[in-house]
């Protein structure tokens, strides 16, 4: 009676777990379905989960099947074991079919490797460890490629590497560590179990193994998507001449396939070799009477499709070379072409030979005798078969190194100059470094008064305030109340007025809620998810304006000053009003946001404060699912383990659920296969919708998004993750509704053409971004400071120049504050040498290795026509420019301008040097360094004074106007100004 009571109460607790199971799956799926519903990308969500759904079944279904099968055949072949009896006191191992003739022995029975214990003993563990590894090994993948981390630029893993050796090394190598010390001790777990109950825990086991398996592979659902909606690159490779598109889409899905393949035999041989080893009572016998004939075939068998998989392998690894370290470039080199690339190839015709061998022999054993005589020694091929594969093997991987240290070495230049021409080519084609247009710039230092005054849009822009000392400012003035926070700030452009010419740079930062910062005790539920739901408002502010005290002036400030019909936001002017539009400038969907919320419901939201009242709202904005009902609330509450959802009595039948409002997980989710750019940037504009009508809603979010790819032939990535990069996809995500929506910015680019072909629906064209925002697009800096590092070694396009460094660049360094720092790539409004007006350019100045001079600038345009193109400026090598690094010890070698910085480093207070600005204008260059005081108290930077060098001359002044006036019209006196004459001032030697 007790155990029926066990029994039933065991079989109503699994009933329970397992319908828990299915609702929370269901909920998960629903929610889902209802999210992508929402933005629109039901289809994208879709098609994702039907191939993953697909790879999953096959790659399981394979894999269980085959699996089974093998433990099928292992347990028909297998020794069993005849217990002792009247007939036999000892005990009797036996082969089925046999238990009847105990003395089985018999001239035509042979048996291949008998063992005794400490043998047996070696080989049990080594096989059980090895299937333990596999099954940890093969977990771990599965668990990576199913694990996203929304905080990263790209969320999908990149394709697991194939199983070596040194996957073994790795962890037994590093036990010491948390997690292989964890892996290893499962490892050891597995293993005894292995040894003690191995028909059981072959069989959970296999189902563990298979799971990863289905998991790894659909996992990786877009190598397999991408491999079927491929785009030409229309590109070959210098090597083998293959289209890259190969190598991009086609070459991965091999290697997954390999990988999956080598696992799935290489545990059913393992598995199969134990099952037998085992078999007989041999452990606790102490002996092992050998493989019978059949158990001998079976092995043959799995070990034949394993040198199959492994040709398969060394066939791939002969593509592999193009991503070779070897050397002294990224990708194949003489070693590899002339030793490894002939040695992968003999080792797949040697182990396609030792497979078909061994699946022939078990054919022939099949035949009459006379057959199996004329081949009677094909156990001997077989093993020297495998002898002369590992020999290769060996020997082969031996002679690269000596080939490469003494053949190569002595004679590199010689030898590379074929592959330094060929990694610098596709390099520079990966990064789009081929596409740079390259300039000579001849600074003339002849600049006038007319000229500054014909380049007055140019100096109207010149940034004298960054986002660090506007975010500090705007934190003490601006946030209002705690809750408030001024995440990040960018830079931007605003037309001001008319026309083009009152173009006016600017630094937008948005006010979001940091639910975080709400008191603790204040914290409740219906805080978090009901009223306090949104951030209001930004601050917009000139890049070269001051206001009263020396802090920023502000174009858009302030919160709860106005009326509420006028976005409560101040604005300086009347013309700002009429081009900067303020209203309804709430922030649902941001960079902080992040709490899910519930709206409208029957409290209303927390919208701003005026004064000592706050103001409240309700949303009406288009986003978010409806949960009017109670299943809805049912199955969301177990989406989110929110229980009170349930209960609440503050939902009405038009409340909607707002989920994943942070803008980064937001799009992450809908397009994980992109690479998103780590700075989004809020833009303020006028939208008209598709039917012409004014969106009620003024402020958008845009995210630049990449095409990235690990798999380009000879192309160096260095330190990054990726070797290939597009700057294809720019995203635009509504910040009260949270529509999200992807414009193709490169069509050209084969990767994005294939996500276009597997979702068409996904994408629109640039051309169909709304104009008010395409104004705002911006060459990224993410991208910039990527080619612009890449450019330092791989503008230089000589093999003999590369492989001597002869001409190595470096980004020069600044002092920011006291502390020197690298030059960061800056936004400008200028006209470039070659243009007819000014642009919004991206600029980052070089600096020779050896000396810190300047010797180019590159500059990436964002208007109009011109976005995306690249120019890079070249000063003449033989004429001398001064460097950042120079400027800057100008600077603080002067006498004179050094004493006013220390005297405002005392009483309390600090003097900050900002960046160090190089301003192209016409034939020459302009240094332009602002400098601030902050108190040591509130850390409230105020700007102090204004720092220009240019030609022969360095000047101090309150303001850029006076010290241009210093420079260009030096008839006007100022007793604030510092003038001081290069000539004066100590030598700068070189650093």
């Amino acid at each position: 009676m007790p155990k029926l009571l066990s029994e039933r109460i065991f079989r109503l607790a699994v009933i329970i777990i397992g319908a828990w199971l299915l609702i929370d799956l269901l909920a998960h799926v629903v929610t889902e379905i209802l999210w992508f519903k929402e933005v629109n990308y039901l289809s994208v969500l879709l098609k994702r989960w039907g191939w993953q759904l697909l790879l999953w079944v096959v790659a399981c279904g394979v894999s269980i099947g085959f699996l089974l099968t093998n433990w099928f055949i292992a347990n028909r072949l297998a020794w069993r074991w005849l217990p002792q009896n009247e007939n036999n006191s000892l005990g009797i191992a036996y082969l089925p079919g046999r238990q009847d003739k105990p003395g089985f022995k018999t001239p035509n029975q042979k048996f291949v490797l008998r063992l005794k214990l400490p043998l047996l003993l070696i080989l049990v563990l080594i096989s059980s460890s090895a299937i333990a590894f596999l099954v940890v090994y093969y977990s771990t993948i599965a668990f990576q490629a199913w694990h996203y981390n929304y905080n990263l630029p790209k969320i999908i893993p990149t394709l697991p590497s194939l199983f070596t050796w040194l996957s073994v090394v790795k962890i037994f190598t590093a036990i010491k560590q948390p997690q292989y010390l964890e892996q290893s001790m499962i490892i050891i777990f597995l293993a005894l179990l292995l040894i003690f109950k191995p028909k059981s825990f072959l069989l959970a086991l296999s189902v563990i193994i298979s799971l990863a398996f289905s998991l790894i592979i659909s996992g990786n659902w877009t190598v397999f998507l991408q491999y079927f909606n491929k785009s030409l690159f229309n590109t070959v490779d210098p090597q083998f001449g293959n289209d890259i598109s190969f190598y991009i889409f086609s070459f991965p899905v091999w290697k997954l396939l390999n990988l999956w393949l080598l696992g799935l035999f290489g545990f059913a041989l393992l598995g199969s070799f134990l099952f037998y080893l085992l078999s007989g009572n041999s452990l606790f016998e102490g002996k092992f009477n050998g493989f019978s004939t059949q158990q001998s075939w079976h092995l043959s068998c799995l070990l034949s499709g394993l040198f199959l998989i492994v040709a398969l392998r060394h066939w791939l690894n002969r593509y592999d070379l193009l991503y070779s370290q070897r050397g002294v470039i990224y990708g194949a080199n003489f070693t590899d072409i002339t030793i490894q690339l002939p040695l992968e190839t003999i080792l797949t015709i040697t182990a396609i030979v030792v497979g078909i061998w061994l699946s022939l022999q078990v054919l022939i054993s099949y035949r009459p005798k006379k057959y199996q005589f004329k081949l009677g020694k094909k156990r001997i091929i077989s093993w020297w078969l495998v002898l002369i594969y590992l020999l290769i093997l060996v020997v082969g991987n031996l002679t690269g190194p000596i080939v490469q240290r003494l053949v190569v070495q002595p004679n590199e230049l010689a030898k590379e100059s074929k592959f330094i021409q060929r990694s610098i080519a596709m390099t520079r084609t990966a990064f789009g470094l081929d596409k740079i247009d390259d300039q000579i710039f001849n600074p003339q230092d002849q600049l006038t008064a007319t000229d500054i005054q014909q380049n007055d849009l140019t100096i109207d822009n010149i940034r004298l305030w960054d986002t660090r000392p506007i975010l500090q400012t705007n934190r003490q003035l601006q946030q209002i109340r705690l809750y408030y926070k001024f995440f990040d700030a960018d830079i931007d452009r605003y037309t001001i007025g008319e026309t083009e010419n009152n173009k006016q740079q600017v630094i937008i930062a948005p006010r979001e809620l940091d639910y975080s910062s709400v008191p603790q005790r204040a914290q409740t539920w219906v805080n978090k998810h009901l009223i306090y739901t949104h951030g209001y408002g930004f601050t917009l502010s000139p890049v070269n304006q001051v206001d009263q005290g020396g802090l920023p002036f502000y174009f858009v400030k302030d919160i709860g000053t106005g009326t509420q019909e006028e976005g409560t936001l101040t604005v300086s002017s009347e013309l700002i009003r009429q081009n900067i539009p303020i209203g309804q400038p709430r922030i649902y969907y941001g960079e902080l946001t992040d709490p899910y919320i519930m709206t409208p419901s029957t409290v209303r939201e927390f919208d701003f404060p005026s004064g000592e009242e706050n103001i409240y709202n309700t949303y009406d904005g288009n986003g978010g699912i409806r949960i009017g009902n109670y299943l809805s609330r049912l199955l969301f509450a177990e989406y989110l383990k929110d229980w009170q959802m349930i209960f609440t009595q503050n939902f009405t039948d038009e409340t909607k659920l707002l989920l994943r409002r942070n803008i980064n997980r937001r799009v992450r989710t809908i397009a994980p296969f992109l690479r998103y750019d780590r700075d989004p940037y809020l833009v303020v504009a006028d939208v008209e919708n598709e039917q012409g009508k004014k969106e009620p809603n003024y402020l958008y979010w845009i995210i630049d998004a990449y095409t990235t790819s690990d798999r380009y032939p000879y192309s160096d990535p260095e330190d990054d993750d990726f070797n290939y990069i597009r700057n294809s996809v720019k995203v635009v995500i509504d910040a009260y509704n949270g529509d999200v929506t992807f414009y193709i910015a490169e069509p050209e680019d084969p990767i994005v053409q294939t996500w276009q072909n597997i979702f068409p629906s996904l994408f629109k064209s640039l051309e169909e971004m709304p104009v008010s925002l395409r104004r705002h697009i911006r060459y990224p800096e993410d991208l910039f400071s990527i080619q612009s590092e890449k450019l330092l070694i791989y503008h230089m396009t000589d093999a003999q120049v590369f492989y001597n460094r002869e001409d190595q660049w470096q980004i020069p360094q600044e002092i920011y504050g006291t502390e020197s720092q690298t030059i960061e790539p800056y936004y400008l409004i200028m006209k470039l040498p070659t243009a007819t007006k000014e642009e919004f350019i991206l600029l980052h100045p070089y600096t020779p290795i050896s000396r810190p001079n300047l010797i180019g600038w590159l500059a990436a345009r964002s208007d109009g026509e011109f976005y995306g193109k690249l120019l890079l400026y070249k000063f003449p090598k033989q004429r001398l420019v001064y460097g950042p690094n120079q400027i800057e010890a100008l600077i603080n070698q002067d006498p004179v301008i050094s004493q006013q910085i220390s005297l405002w480093n005392r009483k309390g207070s600090k003097a900050i040097q900002g960046n160090l600005l190089i301003i192209p204008i016409e034939q020459s260059l302009l240094y332009v360094e602002p400098l601030y005081i902050e108190a040591e108290q509130n850390s409230l930077p105020i700007l102090a004074r204004v720092i220009v060098v240019y030609e022969n001359q360095i000047v101090m002044a309150e303001n850029l106007q006076e010290a241009l006036e210093a420079i260009f019209n030096p008839n006007v006196d100022s007793d604030s100004t510092i003038i001081r004459p290069l000539e004066e001032l100590p030598s700068v030697a070189p650093e």
